[in-house]
């Protein structure tokens, strides 16, 4: 065994800053995520009174009791439906995660319909496409409950209608896969929402609710003329006993979970359950609680990455590659929660030699099948003659082939920087890690805003001697406060998870959990094979 030595002083007054640090930026990314919850449960009397469950109560109900819920993207969309920080609500008005549903793995996706209706917000389609494609690529039965307004019209974009249909395109792809598609219809589900029901494999109505038309009265009155009332339109009954759209008939929410918790449970699927026997390996030998004190705050600082990698796996039991060979880079094999990993992360620039090193263990990964783990602290690809010369753009190339052509599982925790090229040699998001997730203090930008605004300065600079004319000073200031305000405020992840950027923020101390999760997932969907089964997508 190869034991991870502790040298953390819990404290230590920087230790206690780095924690303090951290525990502010958790509890602002709580106090968001309870926002939009708040928001949505303040529509309890109304949803209750019509004899309706809250978007997360039929989540909570279709769940298996006491199982994990992986949920994601939970900050998509903060601050783009309004400028407002007090009054911004994140979460693209869906509700997505990871959990069990009759003892089966599956891709949860729910229109939050407390919230406007359940019309989509800000990188709502992005947040629904990117549960799709993890789906797909998990191979994930998918269960979707929806109630939806649709497309908020008063910020209709063409793009987002045309990007749209990669909705109904994921819907026809998963069930060609044969990863079933269970729908219940809660609600509306209108015009081209419609479809969202339509290409669902199987299709649960509620009496009195459900509402499913391509054109709705006031449209229908509008275009044709004709008046027809909801329920006759699209109604549950109608469309279950007349248009054969429907395949179940459920008197209410409740019932309607049911009835899909029995269409899963009567699915030939694999029922691994939830992850390894916690009795076939042991914990870390340090306490994950000393990850919020590890990280500092300033990504200036250094900080050796092995203390985190002691923290999250197995008996902190690390067998590093080539530790004296471009050290700032560290490679590794290890387990978690019994499953092995290979580990890349940095204590620093990744350099030719890093690269070098990197570039090999990535190989060796694929060969052996071995799922890999990067955590993100760089601020790039070192620069300066030497390193040119050294062929840094050569090395560093090579490691972005390896990361592109990887064969295995790849998972990617923003822990700290993620600056320039080295955000692509350490599988950024841009390079489609299977899952990728942050860290509170983490930072993702091309570099610095100081050093972007300095670069500007120095190239104004040199086209103001060019011309023979001097440098307005006050000017020259402006614009470096200027591109440094822009730069500092997309990098931090209240920034990019809001663009889904990844895939969600998690609290340091939950890392060994998440990634014994996704480890899970990724291990059941390489040895699952495509499973062709006979599902009800050609309606009577």
């Amino acid at each position: 065994m190869a034991i991870i030595e502790s040298n953390v002083a819990p404290g230590s007054e920087g230790f206690r800053a780095n924690r303090e640090g951290m525990l502010a930026l958790i509890e602002r990314m709580r106090m968001l995520e309870a926002r939009a919850r708040t928001l949505s449960s303040a529509s309890a009397e109304r949803f209750h009174k019509r004899g309706q469950l809250l978007p997360r109560e039929r989540v909570a109900l279709v769940l298996d009791p006491g199982t994990p819920f992986l949920e994601l993207s939970t900050l998509a969309g903060y601050m783009f439906d309004t400028a407002n920080a007090d009054k911004s609500v994140p979460g693209g008005g869906v509700i997505g995660g990871i959990g069990y549903v009759a003892g089966i793995r599956c891709m949860i996706s729910a229109n939050d319909s407390g919230i406007d209706a359940g019309a989509l917000q800000p990188f709502g389609l992005d947040k629904t496409l990117r549960i799709q494609e993890l789906a797909l690529e998990n191979k994930l039965p998918f269960v979707q409950l929806v109630e939806s307004a649709g497309a908020n019209l008063l910020r209709y974009r063409v793009e987002d209608f045309v990007r749209g249909g990669n909705i109904f395109r994921n819907l026809a792809r998963m069930s060609a896969a044969g990863l079933p598609v269970v729908t219940v219809t809660h609600g509306s589900s209108t015009a081209g929402g419609a479809y969202q029901t339509g290409l669902s494999d199987y299709i649960v109505m509620v009496r009195g609710r459900t509402r499913a038309f391509l054109a709705g009265p006031p449209l229908l009155k509008a275009a044709t003329g004709e008046i027809a009332t909801e329920e006759e339109l699209g109604g549950a009954e109608m469309h279950t006993s007349i248009s054969g759209l429907g395949d179940y008939l459920a008197e209410d929410d409740r019932d309607a979970l049911r009835i899909a918790r029995d269409i899963m449970a009567g699915l030939p699927w694999d029922r691994s359950g939830p992850g390894p026997d916690p009795a076939t390996y042991h914990p870390p030998l340090y306490d994950p609680e000393e990850l919020l004190g590890i990280m500092p705050m300033d990504h200036k600082r250094p900080v050796d990455m092995r203390q985190v990698i002691a923290r999250i796996v197995d008996e902190s039991d690390f067998t590093e590659m080539s530790p004296n060979y471009g050290p700032a880079t560290v490679v590794g094999q290890a387990r978690i929660a019994g499953m092995a990993i290979g580990i890349i992360t940095n204590n620093g620039p990744l350099d030719p030699a890093g690269a070098n090193k990197a570039t090999h263990f990535i190989q060796a990964c694929c060969q052996s099948r071995t799922p890999i783990l990067y955590l993100n602290n760089t601020t790039g690809y070192i620069v300066g003659r030497a390193y040119e010369e050294a062929g840094m753009i050569k090395h560093g190339s090579k490691m972005i082939q390896a990361v592109t052509s990887a064969t295995v599982p790849q998972i990617t925790i923003y822990c700290g920087a993620s600056f320039g090229a080295g955000n692509y040699g350490m599988c950024g998001r841009g390079f489609h890690p299977r899952f990728c997730f942050s860290w509170p203090n983490a930072k993702t930008a091309v570099m610095g805003g100081e050093q972007a605004a300095e670069t500007m300065a120095i190239v104004a600079e040199a086209g103001a001697a060019r011309k023979g004319v001097p440098v307005d000073r006050e000017k020259l200031d402006q614009m470096k406060a200027g591109i440094t305000a822009v730069f500092n405020g997309q990098m931090d992840v209240f920034a990019t998870s809001a663009r889904m950027l990844d895939d969600g923020v998690i609290d340091p101390r939950d890392t060994r959990a998440v990634l014994a999760e996704v480890l899970a997932i990724c291990r059941e969907s390489e040895a699952r094979e495509p499973q062709r089964m006979q599902f009800a997508v050609s309606r009577p």
